[in-house]
């Protein structure tokens, strides 16, 4: 990969778009595109951890998605609790953390098991963070922070300390990827995306490989990241 090591993102997150379209491109169930979609994330993870990048967030479910139809939602879940069970050895092996970040609402119980489970056994690896963001809202979260610190009596607070409220405690993304051409963020970390560079693909995410990971991390390498700031042109 060309460019500056030094540059290459220390988090970056991934709207993983287009698993049903990939499937009916191809005359096959919409489910046949979730597990091609999971096949890709294995593949991504494990480049995105030889390339030294240390967090990984993915959105595989939104809370909108309960709104797809029963067998498609059921498939999702059996799909995610079957991934936890295949991957624990290859997470333990890879230095793989497992985070999942969302709301706990209307998840069977067997699977939070299993996520729970995942989490503890995978919690002192520190090669990459694998951040899942299941039954997640950009929307909720900051909700959910707010109660918080209603709860904790607090009456005013920094952008620094509300972020503690967060359903996770890593750093906001450099860099947001978004695969089959969508443009826009669709309720995705809402709060921590607010200086994070966006790529966007036409390509769905089944096929997303390795070479287009690192496509995309040498078009963000490319760019200079200002905060709001002006760059060093006079």
């Amino acid at each position: 990969m060309s460019g500056s090591e030094k540059k290459i993102p220390n988090h970056i997150a991934i709207i993983m778009d287009g698993n049903g379209r990939w499937a009916k491109k191809r005359a096959l169930p919409r489910t046949m595109g979730h597990r091609a979609g999971a096949k890709a994330l294995k593949k991504i993870l494990t480049h995105a951890g030889e390339l030294g990048i240390k967090y990984l967030t993915v959105y595989a479910f939104s809370t909108e998605n309960w709104k797809r139809p029963q067998k498609e939602v059921d498939t999702l879940m059996k799909l995610f609790k079957e991934y936890l069970k295949s991957e624990k050895n290859t997470m333990m092996k890879n230095g793989v953390r497992l985070m999942v970040s969302g709301k706990k609402d209307g998840v069977n119980k067997e699977l939070l098991e299993e996520i729970e489970k995942t989490e503890k056994l995978t919690k002192d690896n520190d090669r990459i963070t694998l951040n899942i963001a299941f039954n997640y809202g950009g929307r909720s979260e900051i909700v959910d922070a707010v109660n918080k610190v209603i709860k904790d009596g607090l009456t005013e607070v920094t952008e620094e300390s509300f972020a503690k409220y967060m359903y996770s405690d890593i750093p906001d993304p450099e860099l947001l990827i978004r695969t089959s051409g969508e443009i826009r963020i669709s309720n995705f970390l809402l709060w921590q995306i607010a200086y994070t560079e966006i790529y966007i693909t036409d390509l769905a995410w089944p096929d997303f490989d390795e070479k287009e990971l690192e496509k995309a991390l040498n078009t963000y390498m490319k760019r200079e990241r200002r905060f709001g700031g002006l760059n060093n042109e006079k």
